[in-house]
């Protein structure tokens, strides 16, 4: 059928397959998104630097104040 082409019938079926769109499975995902799986995890496991655990904590005591000293 020379229709098919031009109703756009065979690039649905393309992208229901994962071939030809953002449908695509997670076994047709490219080759770098595991090594970017692995940088994001490495990131997310290191520890939190001294210097931002202290302004965290900084933070924190003035929040209790604040809430503390208005009741």
């Amino acid at each position: 059928m020379a229709s098919d082409n031009f109703t756009g019938r065979k690039d649905d079926r393309d992208a229901s397959s994962g071939r030809g769109g953002a449908g695509g499975s997670s076994a047709d995902k490219p080759d770098w998104a595991d090594g970017l799986k692995q940088l994001y995890d490495s990131v997310v496991e290191e520890p939190l630097p001294d210097s931002f655990r202290d302004l965290l904590d900084q933070l924190d005591d003035t929040d209790g104040r604040d809430q503390g000293g208005s009741s």
